[in-house]
């Protein structure tokens, strides 16, 4: 299995102040590297947000803004690749609206949601958070809401849904981005 798990951390509300990034690397169903970065979002920070992952606006200080990552990230967002997310609805808004602000070309690629996929293979877990399923699956998840934590644990439970499931019962929940 080929793809990358990623997941956003954002400023506040609104999807286009991303303040953190991870990307994990998937490739013959081995992980195989990581993309980790801080985002200056150019944005004010909601309290509640900073609440959840801890980031605050001192730490994004001369961080580098999303269309200075952009170009060492869109490689991996191409038609062919799938990327993977936890909640992946609001990982792809994030990155929708990221290059919608800053006047970026939005790639075509293929997604597939653990949280979707989770909800139907495991029932009856008392939430289907990425805490929760990384429990239920036995993987490790220290620091939930560090972007790059986040990804290896998406990262993990879709390896681990393959391996139990398989990988054709996963493609029922790819969609295109």
């Amino acid at each position: 299995m080929d793809f990358i798990a990623m997941d956003y951390e954002t400023a506040n509300a609104k999807r286009a102040s991303a303040c953190s990034i991870a990307l994990v690397v998937v490739e013959n169903s081995r992980i195989v590297d990581s993309f980790y970065s801080l985002i200056d979002p150019e944005v004010e920070f909601a309290r509640r947000n900073i609440q959840v992952h801890g980031i605050t606006p001192q730490m994004v200080q001369g961080a580098p803004k999303f269309p200075d990552i952009w170009p060492h990230i869109q490689h991996f967002f191409t038609e062919n690749r799938i990327v993977c997310a936890h909640n992946a609805t609001f990982d792809v808004s994030v990155l929708r609206r990221s290059l919608e602000r800053y006047g970026l070309l939005a790639p075509h690629y293929q997604v597939i949601d653990t949280l979707k996929t989770s909800r139907a293979l495991m029932p009856g877990l008392a939430n289907y958070q990425l805490n929760t399923v990384s429990a239920a699956m036995q993987i490790p998840l220290e620091h939930h809401h560090n972007a790059l934590e986040d990804s290896y644990a998406c990262a993990r439970i879709l390896l681990g849904q393959a391996q139990r499931f398989g990988v054709d019962r996963l493609n029922a929940w790819l969609k295109a981005a």
